[in-house]
């Protein structure tokens, strides 16, 4: 079975779960980050674990790439392979998709220099892809497939975010 054929294959299935049982597509993911010594952080999800850390220039030990690096490598990673996937449900073949992001910041910001916000000023993405499909249908596939996109949409949409601080003794 070729890769597009499973990738479709695991789509239907899970589709058909999704529309006979409304309950199993709700999902809550959990994960924890610990920083004991310095700045580099372990971030564990089930059995994935990443390393994080900050620069040496920011009091860091660079033992890892940053939040920043992980943020974006989750956003440009889902629309991808949110791209990928819609293609091949409806049928197109996509020889490569890439996705270029760039991300523009006040570094003063998060040291409390200035007055701008410390969120991102901007973010470019830009999807690039091989395909012999003429531009205005992979342009349909793009756009349904931002629409449905955790990960885009998070960094588009505004959300409700809550925190909770609990301080151990």
């Amino acid at each position: 079975m070729d890769k597009n054929s499973r990738i479709r294959d695991a789509q239907y299935r899970v589709k058909e779960v999704f529309k006979k049982r409304k309950q199993k597509a709700l999902s809550t993911n959990y994960a924890t980050a610990v920083i004991e010594e310095g700045l580099t952080c372990t971030f564990t999800q089930g059995e994935v674990s990443a390393v994080m850390d900050m620069p040496e220039i920011m009091g860091g030990d660079a033992a890892g790439p940053t939040p920043g690096f992980f943020a974006r490598a989750g956003i440009a990673g889902c629309v991808s392979m949110g791209v990928k996937q819609t293609a091949v449900l409806a049928g197109a073949v996509f020889d490569t998709v890439t996705v270029d992001i760039e991300t523009d910041f006040d570094d003063g910001a998060p040291l409390g220099l200035g007055d701008a916000s410390a969120a991102p000023l901007e973010t470019r993405l830009v999807i690039r892809i091989s395909t012999d499909i003429p531009e205005s249908e992979v342009s349909t596939i793009v756009e349904k497939a931002l629409s449905v996109d955790p990960w885009f949409l998070a960094l588009r949409d505004s959300q409700n975010v809550k925190c909770n601080v609990i301080v151990d003794g």
